[in-house]
């Protein structure tokens, strides 16, 4: 198929599409424009440098990042497995794996709490033994912040690990290679792509992160207070301030949305 076959249909206009479309793009950004029309320009520069958005933005950049480490360190290999080996249930882990895509962040904090709480399942455990508590530090932000981003990284590098080219792993492995030299050499780098879009797709969503974490790791100022939880605290005592940080959240999201354009957006 060339580009004449793919190009818009001439014509007049399908106003029974254009007009709900139309509407759709409205909704979407009309928000967008009311968030920048009422920020606090003047006094933008101000705000931003408050010691209490500071230490939230410092918080999140922190936790979203040790999120990311640890998302990767775990993710790539659960995505290699998903991608590269047949066991029985295989069906069953992907779906477990996507599940906190699509749970209620909140539902997620109430089930860290009930396996790493202190009376969970596995937290009364690291309590007795090794003295470790998760609930309301910000070790917990960090795993609740993992917990909702992981899936991101683990499908964006399965899907790039069945689109990799099995034959120089196979060209590699018939060379005497071992399974690890293979991965480490041959396939890491295939991947790479996929892994760095992945990785950043998680630190966003990790840095955007608000119900598990406010449920699981409570809303203490320096502690476990990141950007999203200012954001709430802030908009119910001063309105301008919660503008002023919630345009830092969506300055990232743009960027973010910039730097992977090439990969999730087709081009027109």
């Amino acid at each position: 198929m060339n580009d004449t076959d793919r190009s818009p249909v001439a014509g007049r206009l399908p106003w029974v599409l254009v007009l709900p479309a139309a509407i759709g793009l409205v909704f979407l950004v009309l928000p967008l424009v009311g968030l920048l029309v009422r920020a606090p320009w003047s006094t933008l520069w101000e705000r931003l440098t408050e010691p209490q958005v500071l230490e939230a933005l410092r918080l999140s950049l922190v936790t979203a990042t040790l999120a990311t480490v640890i998302c990767m360190v775990l993710g790539v290999p659960l995505a290699w497995c998903l991608a590269r080996l047949a066991f029985p249930g295989r069906r069953v882990v992907r779906a477990l794996v996507t599940v906190p895509l699509v749970l209620p962040p909140v539902v997620g904090g109430v089930a860290l709490l009930l396996a790493l709480g202190r009376r969970g399942l596995v937290g009364q455990w690291l309590d007795s033994t090794f003295g470790i508590t998760l609930p309301f530090t910000t070790a917990g932000v960090v795993v609740a912040e993992a917990f909702v981003a992981m899936p991101f990284l683990v499908i964006s590098v399965e899907g790039a690990l069945r689109a990799a080219d099995l034959r120089f792993e196979e060209a590699a492995a018939t060379l005497g290679a071992t399974r690890w030299v293979v991965f480490r050499r041959v396939t890491l780098p295939l991947i790479a792509p996929g892994i760095v879009a992945g990785a950043v797709l998680c630190w966003a969503r990790a840095l955007g992160e608000f119900g598990a974490t406010i449920t699981f790791a409570g809303n203490f100022p320096g502690q476990t207070q990141t950007m999203p939880l200012a954001v709430y605290l802030a908009l119910e005592t001063e309105p301008e301030a919660a503008i002023v940080l919630s345009l830092v959240l969506l300055a990232v999201s743009v960027i973010i949305l910039a730097s992977l354009r090439d990969r999730w957006v087709n081009s027109p």
